[in-house]
């Protein structure tokens, strides 16, 4: 599958280089044009992905390596100490970002900033983002937040304030290698991965967080 943002992306390199070369009789210009729109439709594919079965699984936002993990005070929406876990995502990675959890979308903003490279600690204070707040169905608040970098100057949302979404659902698009960072409350959260490791949007599972009972 292709994910339809990238249509433009495949389609103008593939036109353009089609007709300059028809008519110009230059083979480099048409395979060059159909070399470009080939290494988008790559580029902007969007396989299916299957979560695991288990409600306290809390799944990767994205594709990538696992480039920080750290313990802050996350104050725009959880209001409580948290682990933010950085995923840097390559060229060569699927840029397609998904559900973390089952639940809903509380709120979608976005704050204008930088396009430092993605890979920086600093790109997340800077840099241009695009904030997703989330609620589990047992109410645990989940924020995930694409950040573009140095090539990615655009972030793309693929679902609405109040929509509800299954875990591994597509959320977003991110245009280019970047990076998305997920905050999930400290408490009681345990780490499944580490600095380093590689992770799959969707599947591979990053916290186990217990199911909290509601009150009847």
């Amino acid at each position: 599958m292709i994910n339809k943002a990238g249509l433009p992306y495949i389609l103008v390199p593939g036109i353009l280089g089609s007709v300059l070369g028809h008519f110009s009789q230059n083979k480099k210009i048409l395979y060059g044009g159909l070399g470009a729109a080939l290494a988008m439709a790559w580029f902007f594919r969007d396989p299916d992905r299957y979560p695991p079965f288990d409600r306290e699984l809390i799944v990767s936002p994205a594709d990538g390596r696992v480039v920080s993990i750290k313990r802050v005070k996350e104050e725009r929406f959880l209001e409580k100490d948290a682990y933010q876990i950085g995923i840097f995502m390559n060229l060569f990675d699927v840029h397609v970002n998904r559900a973390p959890v089952t639940g809903r979308v509380l709120d979608i903003w976005y704050e204008p900033g930088k396009f430092l490279p993605a890979d920086r600690d600093e790109a997340f204070a800077k840099n241009e983002k695009r904030f997703y707040a989330l609620e589990r169905l047992d109410g645990v608040p989940v924020l995930m937040v694409q950040v573009a970098g140095l090539l990615a100057r655009r972030t793309v949302s693929l679902v609405n304030k109040g929509d509800e979404v299954l875990a591994s659902e597509r959320l977003g698009l991110i245009k280019f290698g970047s990076r998305v960072e997920l905050f999930v409350p400290a408490e009681e959260a345990r780490l499944l991965v580490n600095i380093g490791h590689r992770v799959r949007a969707g599947e591979t599972p990053i916290v186990l967080y217990p199911w909290q009972k509601k009150d009847v």
